[in-house]
């Protein structure tokens, strides 16, 4: 049985203690505890018992990063768009600077694995440099546990996995 891990980081516009980010900071537990709470979550990341850990890259300011672990897509999907926690998302650009792009990769874990800082942000420069793939994808671009690409779903209808007779129709252009 597999798991999904998320991970996405953003830029700190300031540093976390800074005054102009204590409405973030005073988020933070709410927001842990609605995912605490949400179906399909499985694990995040802490650090000092804190949601999220800070990095300091090479260049530019400190990066929030953000690494969780879901029961399958449509759990985090929930949690992020449709719950309280989506009314932050619209705020991001208070508290952090434009990150490059994708912000966020997904990929599948063995049940009860918790993945690193490291591999995490590994699997995110993967997505950066490769585009979407079975070993990191992006939100719009999923893969399934074994490996094949999801299709979009269109308007009103669930997401679907391609079968052969897609791969062949696609094949002889009917």
């Amino acid at each position: 049985m597999h798991q999904l891990a998320q991970v996405n980081v953003a830029r700190l516009r300031r540093p976390l203690d800074d005054p102009s980010m204590r409405e973030f900071v005073a988020a933070l537990g709410p927001v842990e505890r609605l995912a605490a709470v949400a179906p399909g979550f499985v694990w995040r990341l802490t650090s000092d018992g804190v949601h999220g850990v800070c990095v300091q890259p090479e260049t530019g300011g400190p990066i929030f990063v953000n690494l969780t672990v879901w029961r399958d897509y449509d759990a985090l999907h929930q949690f992020v768009y449709r719950s309280p926690h989506a009314g932050y998302l619209k705020r991001r650009s208070r508290w952090f600077d434009p990150t490059p792009q994708p912000s966020t990769a997904l990929w599948w874990v063995p049940a009860g694995s918790e993945p690193t800082v490291d591999d995490a942000l590994r699997r995110l420069r993967h997505l950066r440099d490769h585009g979407p793939s079975a070993r990191a994808f992006s939100l719009r671009r999923r893969f399934t546990v074994d490996g094949r690409p999801v299709r979009a779903a269109r308007r009103g209808g669930p997401a679907r996995v391609p079968d052969k007779t897609d791969h062949w129709a696609r094949t002889i252009g009917s």
